[in-house]
């Protein structure tokens, strides 16, 4: 018997029990239930020990998930998509997963997905985090995509691949730019912008419907649109002859001009103009984000770069960047950064042209033309009563009464005039007449609404000749603080280009 009172036979008996409990509790943590180690799993796929292949990574932006996941699919002879099961996957790399799962902590689990729009009312489910098993002629990938995740400090899609051949993993992750370019889902799209949520950085795209204007919706002075027209669409239309002769298509239209006189109206009838151009919208603070923007037109170029109201960044720094140069320089120096062939074109609309006149002088040749979009004349302003208002049924001597009294007044101010119109007429229960038309007139050109005019772009008017109104206004508010409202004409991109 031995020192305890178990002989040596009974420990090595206890010792081979124990062993074998040991084994039975692993095969069944790994094989019960259908599961299925994930090494075991890349192994037979590779055809050799997944952690004794070099693992190569790259980073694509966070909004080019679908494109990344096209170009992956569209490289592979054949696939396969597995995903993973366990707990803190989201914290390891690729190498780290292929080293805990020696010891069996991950097991093949189901594929997580993200529905990613691409369009307006179309949806992709995209690979969030999961193993593609690929087959490119003769050579063997696993590739691990995953999709941004800020809770794991991931900003950026990110891929890691292991392959086996010669040079494999290289020669794909070289080829991916390519590929994305040529699958791009935004192709052709107006898209903007917007921060991450997260903190500094690019976060998702923002996808807008394409405006359907015709020239009988944009009411400018004659040759205005002509000379605008010419040098955006003109020069895509003649793309071959200009690079033929050895002219550069790259160009920069600047529109300036009061406010409400139709800026941004002309940009979205040249969208319309358009259709198989690549939109970029850049406003407000989105405007930080130009490297991103051309890096994005120059790949899925013919491409149109809209910034809007660049004279609020006239004056700003970058300071997120680390920056001292203002913002205005770094998009001057962006666009000077695409090639001369480059089929880009940038439209830039300020209200303060004052202001972007050192910055563009100092740097000539990034804008090729400053189109002045000038308060509406007679005429124009007549046009726009006409184009607002077809269901007032005007008289002739009544536009040219109504053009009288409305001069100095923006194309916002003639939409807000025909709207109030129509609601004066609504609230008395009559159909829109002349009448109204009046007392809309004189409510706006009154003293009470001096705010609400300045918000349309409106000059101070000559109250001494106003006529009686008609009707007396109702005594209720329109619209927010001071009565404004908001116009198609308004330079924010999520009023302008989504109506």
């Amino acid at each position: 018997m031995g020192r305890y009172g178990v002989e040596p036979d009974e420990i090595d008996e206890f010792a081979r029990l124990f062993t074998g409990f040991l084994d039975r509790m692993q095969a069944h943590r790994g094989h019960s239930a259908n599961r299925v180690g994930l090494r075991d799993k890349l192994q037979e796929h590779l055809g050799v020990e997944p952690e004794q292949v070099p693992a190569v990574a790259s980073s694509f932006p966070p909004y080019d998930l679908p494109n990344v996941q096209r170009a992956i699919e569209s490289w592979f002879d054949s696939f396969d998509v597995v995903g993973l099961a366990g707990s803190n996957r989201g914290h390891h790399s690729l190498s780290e997963v292929l080293e805990l799962a020696v010891y069996d902590r991950f097991a093949l689990g189901a594929v997580d997905y993200q529905r990613v729009p691409i369009d307006i009312g179309e949806e992709m489910d995209c690979v969030a985090f999961g193993f593609y098993l690929g087959v490119q002629g003769a050579d063997r990938y696993v590739a691990l995509l995953r999709a941004p995740n800020p809770q794991y400090g991931r900003s950026s899609v990110d891929l890691e691949v292991l392959a086996v051949g010669d040079g494999a993993g290289d020669r794909f992750l070289s080829a991916l730019p390519e590929l994305i370019r040529k699958h791009n889902v935004f192709r052709g799209k107006v898209v903007s912008f917007e921060g991450s949520e997260f903190g500094q950085g690019v976060g998702p795209f923002r996808l807008h419907p394409r405006p359907g204007l015709s020239r009988d919706d944009v009411v400018l002075p004659a040759g205005v649109l002509e000379r605008v027209e010419r040098e955006v669409v003109g020069i895509a239309e003649h793309r071959e002859t200009l690079l033929a002769a050895g002219q550069h298509l790259r160009r920069g239209v600047l529109l300036y001009g009061p406010p409400g006189t139709g800026k941004t109206h002309t940009v979205r009838y040249l969208l319309s103009r358009l259709p198989e151009f690549t939109v970029v919208l850049l406003a407000g603070t989105s405007i930080h984000f130009i490297s991103e923007a051309c890096a994005l037109a120059r790949m899925l170029q013919p491409a149109l770069v809209v910034l809007e109201d660049c004279d609020l960044v006239a004056e700003a720094r970058d300071f997120s960047r680390g920056m001292e140069n203002p913002l205005l320089f770094q998009v001057l120096n962006e666009m000077d950064g695409l090639a001369q062939d480059a089929d880009v074109a940038f439209l830039l609309t300020t209200n303060r042209a004052d202001l972007l006149e050192p910055a563009l002088s100092q740097r000539p040749g990034r804008v090729d033309m400053a189109v002045e979009v000038p308060l509406p004349d007679d005429e124009g302003r007549a046009r726009l009563l006409t184009l607002y208002g077809p269901a007032l049924d005007l008289t002739e001597e009544v536009i040219e009464e109504i053009v009288t009294l409305t001069e100095n007044t923006t194309a916002s101010f003639m939409k807000e005039l025909v709207r109030r119109t129509v609601l004066l007429a609504a609230q008395a229960a009559e159909p829109p007449a002349a009448v109204h038309l009046r007392s809309a007139a004189h409510e706006l050109l009154s003293a009470r609404d001096a705010l609400t005019r300045r918000l349309l772009g409106a000059a101070p008017p000559d109250t001494s000749e106003l006529p009686e109104p008609g009707i007396a206004p109702p005594n209720i508010p329109l619209g927010g603080p001071g009565g404004a409202m908001p116009t198609a004409y308004s330079s924010s991109v999520h009023i302008s280009y989504d109506d």
